[in-house]
């Protein structure tokens, strides 16, 4: 098989177990299992493979062996990147950059665990440790599908001008703030149930209430007006740098905003179920890997023709 062909294979198999993990990560928080293992990490209360573990035990430690395989994963990407990338490429650096914030991944899942910052823990650390969290995820997966895009076009060169590429960079740091809002949402929602609508909205405003409650008011009027910044951005990208690709992007991305408003607002009137948490968080990040694919597609265009995507048809076999 061809390298960079291997190397695409890798590398989104690396992103679809990278999502995976984040789910399953969610659904660790919301099942209260995230102490399973006590405070021991690497081990598991103290051994490698807990006997008789309980349900919690077994949802923690599921999720750090899916978690060890994505390590793994993106060890195999970031030396097949090395093979088919030329020192300094984009594509070794996307590689580079997706190991060393996979490691820091972990690296805060561990701190969260050895500091007993898991479960019925409601501290102020927890909460800063979950936003960063979140960040460092999102970029994660924003490095994951940069390496698989120049692993399937080759070299790319910059072609964006004006503002547009800023204000577009402009809107992801948004969005990734706003993805850390939500989850300290999430974590409030799920160590402070509401009983009712009612109820839950009181008690954003009791003075008196936690400050997790507190905060859960702001995630709504934030996912407002960020979404309604990246969907205006999406639409003038798509009219400045005019393609199909940047219409299939940007239509992804304003079609899978409007959907997370109806799921968002679903999860709002339901009292945040764990089933539409996780869902919640799984078109937050599909939302973002199109909106980072739509700034690939648009701003940046082949370097060359000595490197063919993939897939692409051989001049010669058209006979052009």
């Amino acid at each position: 098989m061809d390298p960079r062909r291997r190397l695409s294979t890798w590398a989104q198999s690396l992103l679809a177990v990278t999502v995976l993990v984040i789910l399953w990560g969610a659904f660790v928080r919301v099942t209260g299992s995230g102490a399973g293992c006590a405070d021991h990490w690497p081990l598991c209360n103290g051994e490698l493979f807990p006997r008789s573990p309980r349900l919690a035990t077994v949802i923690e430690l599921t999720h750090r062996v899916t978690s060890s395989l994505a390590g793994l994963l993106s060890i195999v990407v970031f030396f097949l990147a090395r093979r088919c990338g030329p020192s300094g490429s984009g594509l070794r650096r996307a590689a580079g950059i997706g190991l060393f914030l996979m490691l820091l991944e972990g690296a805060i899942g561990a701190l969260l665990v050895k500091k007993g910052l898991v479960a019925k823990d409601t501290s102020e650390a927890r909460a800063l440790v979950v936003g960063i969290h979140l960040c460092n995820t999102f970029l994660l997966l924003g490095a994951q599908l940069a390496t698989l895009h120049l692993a399937r076009r080759g070299r790319l060169r910059f072609r964006g001008t004006g503002m547009l590429p800023i204000l577009l960079l402009g809107s992801m740091v948004l969005f990734v703030l706003l993805g850390a809002s939500g989850a300290v949402t999430a974590l409030g929602d799920t160590l402070f149930p509401a009983g009712s609508l009612a109820a839950g909205v009181r008690q954003d405003f009791e003075a008196q209430a936690h400050f997790l409650v507190r905060l859960r008011i702001w995630h709504p009027l934030l996912a407002i007006a960020v979404g309604a910044l990246i969907v205006y951005l999406a639409q003038q990208v798509r009219a400045v740098y005019r393609s199909p690709e940047t219409a299939r992007w940007a239509t992804l991305v304003t079609a899978g905003y409007l959907a997370q408003v109806v799921l968002g607002s679903l999860n709002l009137l339901l009292l945040a179920p764990a089933v539409i948490q996780i869902l919640h968080l799984l078109l937050a990040d599909l939302i973002w890997l199109a909106l980072v694919q739509l700034g690939l597609v648009a701003l940046f265009e082949p370097a060359s023709a000595e490197l063919p995507r993939i897939g692409a048809t051989p001049q010669h076999a058209t006979g052009a």
